[in-house]
């Protein structure tokens, strides 16, 4: 019996010393996800008998255009569902969290306003402790995506879906708490402050909400590490409702991008007396980083080089009503590519994909939703008191709702505002002081992190406005494209006066059906001809001037995946941006994710390209193929045609390879070690 008894002493105090106590002790808070027994209709459906339509949350109206257009409903609706408040609940706060709702939210209980919101794609949180009762209540939101000059974004190359198209919650904490209304933030911030790889010196900022006295209550900080064992602590008598608590970790292991995604855990605690009140679990991961104007990026005192895509928050049959399937795959596949990067256009994303950027290692930029036309009519600023307080309101909310993951380490301040250059981009009203205030909201907030933004007007208008500069900008694409994108970034580097400069886009579009060899060079801007192979061609011009010249401090390619959007009538179906590396369904991979592939990602690999162009009427024709191997080996109709070796961009080209009449069978093969890759494709040539 003595010796179970020194047993179980000895194993609390192991638990005590590896930090598993700081999960074991449970929050009395719970979280409410209300994802069911949601209906909905149209504002404009007066009648009391005018029936709803059952849906499920996250949820969106507008998935799909209406029939014959390219035009999608900007409307309001009215979204409702029954809010069961239990007798557990007695005495307890209660907070709706809403993650994102497009555009426009006024919230409703039992036909009480609680509370609006403006803007979509950030979270809110409204107390409603006092607008309920015991039993059942009536929880509506009217919802709009109506186009509103307050409301960013006020343009954009992007449908703006409406609905509550990101999950919701009701939040139960006990009368003291660590606010969850403080911007919809965690209340929590991990600011670091001093870190390297002998310590990491962090701020523990905690927000509190509290209703009772003061006198004997406590904050107590954790940080645990990967392993759950306790690497730090600190216990503060609460004072105020702002608790700032200095910590030290020594010998962190540093969060290393995809070389090592390291994170700790910090749990928040508030007690009364030896009671615990609330508590906040959060992850972080400790990093330092910079950018420098002739050397590029630099992660914990490393170069590293940072490429990857651009993405959009919509998916077919769902548009941005994703589920946590939709980012597990989008981040596999980014994975495939070999991707370092990414930039989340033209919005905050949910939450699912800075966590998952987090654990892999993905490098972010991550911006508000100030979007300019680009090449479009309109604007995408104007100089009212409604629209900056909206930008000033994403800047706050995107940096408090998202400052302790690790992967951020660029807040985005706009994409394509324009300024007049007497050429050919025209403003509205002038948005260069207004960009000056936002850059410096989020330094105020945040300066641990740099800010950037993207532009595809002449960059020495910009300059100054942030701590980085990213051109958007299409060589091969568009006819105005010239000079060369060697001859442009050099030239870009020299005007830049230190300031880093990088690319936030680059792209062409493809469609899957549609195929020329050989390749005519052509502005197929607004055409409905977007041949494959002529994406892979623009992509390996780009990526080759890119790979060498190290300065560039980010390459995004636009965009991760095709998507929807009412302005492009091009391609192979109106309303799509169709310059996705996957189609908008990701089912298919075109050939330039698979250039990408070969040269981003080390595993082993072989690719034969333009395989979806069976249908040829020349009698020879090139065949391309994209690897890593040392060298590859081609087959025509089981004849061989010659081994060759991949050159500095991983292409092997076979030029002028002859077809037999009908059925032609291509196959590919080489070798990584003992195991033999193989590729193969059918082709069909036809007499003309």
């Amino acid at each position: 019996m003595r010796n179970r008894l020194l047993f179980i002493c000895l194993a609390c105090l192991w638990l005590v010393n590896n930090g598993a106590a700081a999960h074991l002790a449970q929050s009395p808070r719970q979280v409410i996800t209300l994802k069911d027994g949601w209906e909905y209709r149209p504002v404009s459906s007066v009648s009391k008998k005018a029936p709803f339509t059952p849906v499920v949350i996250p949820h969106t109206w507008n998935v799909d255009y209406i029939p014959g257009t390219t035009l999608y409903n900007r409307e309001t609706m009215v979204y409702q569902r029954p809010l069961n408040i239990t007798e557990e609940m007695k005495g307890k706060r209660l907070f709706l969290y809403f993650e994102g709702v497009n555009s426009v939210a006024h919230v409703f209980m039992n036909r009480r306003t609680v509370g609006e919101h403006l803007g979509g794609y950030t979270a809110f949180c409204f107390e409603v402790t006092d607008q309920v009762k015991p039993g059942e209540n009536l929880l509506e939101v009217w919802v709009s995506n109506a186009y509103r000059t307050d409301v960013l974004p006020i343009s954009g190359d992007f449908n703006v879906y409406g609905g509550i198209h990101r999950p919701c919650h009701l939040i139960v904490t006990e009368q003291d708490c660590i606010t969850p209304s403080f911007y919809a933030s965690p209340g929590v911030f991990i600011h670091q402050q001093n870190i390297s790889e002998e310590k990491a010196d962090i701020i523990v900022e905690s927000r509190l909400s509290l209703k009772g006295n003061r006198k004997g209550m406590t904050l107590k900080t954790i940080v645990t590490d990967a392993a759950d064992r306790q690497v730090a602590v600190s216990e503060t008598s609460v004072t105020d409702s702002v608790v700032r608590q200095a910590i030290r970790i020594e010998r962190p292991v540093l969060w290393n991008g995809k070389k090592n995604p390291y994170l700790y855990h910090v749990a928040v605690e508030l007690y009364e007396g030896d009671r615990l009140r609330d508590k906040v679990l959060q992850r972080t991961g400790f990093r330092y980083f910079s950018v420098d104007p002739d050397k590029g990026f630099f992660l914990n005192g490393d170069y590293l080089n940072l490429y990857g895509f651009c993405r959009h928050e919509d998916v077919a049959g769902k548009a941005s009503a994703l589920e946590q399937e939709d980012y597990l795959l989008d981040m596999e596949l980014i994975k495939e590519t070999g991707a370092t990067a990414m930039r989340l256009a033209h919005y905050p994303h949910a939450e699912p994909m800075y966590d998952l950027s987090d654990e892999n290692g993905i490098i972010l930029w991550t911006e508000i939703p100030m979007c300019g036309p680009g090449g479009q009519a309109f604007t995408g600023y104007v100089e009212t008191e409604g629209f900056k307080n909206n930008a000033r309101q994403a800047v706050k909310e995107l940096v408090y709702q998202k400052f302790n993951h690790p992967s951020i380490c660029f807040w985005g301040i706009f994409n394509e505002i324009l300024v007049s250059d007497g050429k050919k981009f025209v403003e509205y009203d002038d948005p260069i002081p207004f960009t000056r205030e936002l850059n410096a909201l989020f330094k105020s907030i945040d300066t641990s992190r740099l800010t950037a933004l993207a532009t595809c007007v002449d960059q020495t208008y910009y300059l100054g406005c942030s701590d980085l500069i990213a051109w958007n900008k299409y060589f091969g694409w568009y006819k105005d494209a010239a000079p060369s994108v060697s001859k442009f970034f050099d030239q870009a580097h020299d005007t830049s006066k230190g300031q880093p400069v990088g690319v936030s886009e680059y792209g062409a579009g493809a469609s899957i059906h549609h195929h020329q060899w050989p390749l005519v060079q052509e502005d197929r801007a607004d055409s409905h001809f977007h041949p494959e192979e002529a994406q892979a061609y623009c992509h390996e011009g780009n990526w080759d001037a890119f790979r060498k010249r190290p300065f560039l401090w980010a390459k995004f390619i636009w965009v991760f995946a095709d998507y929807q959007t009412y302005m492009r009538q091009e391609g192979d179906t109106d309303g799509f941006n169709d310059k996705g590396l996957l189609t908008y369904d990701r089912k298919t991979k075109k050939d330039a994710f698979f250039f990408y592939k070969a040269n981003w990602n080390p595993e082993p690999m072989v690719y034969i390209t333009s395989r979806r162009f069976t249908r040829r009427t020349n009698p020879k024709t090139d065949v391309k193929v994209y690897s890593n191997l040392s060298e590859v080996t081609l087959y025509v109709n089981g004849k061989k045609q010659g081994t060759m070796r991949p050159d500095e961009m991983r292409r092997i080209i076979w030029n002028d390879i002859k077809l037999d009449k009908g059925q032609n069978d291509i196959r590919v093969e080489g070798k990584s070690g003992k195991t033999v890759l193989v590729d193969t494709c059918i082709w069909y040539y036809l007499d003309k």
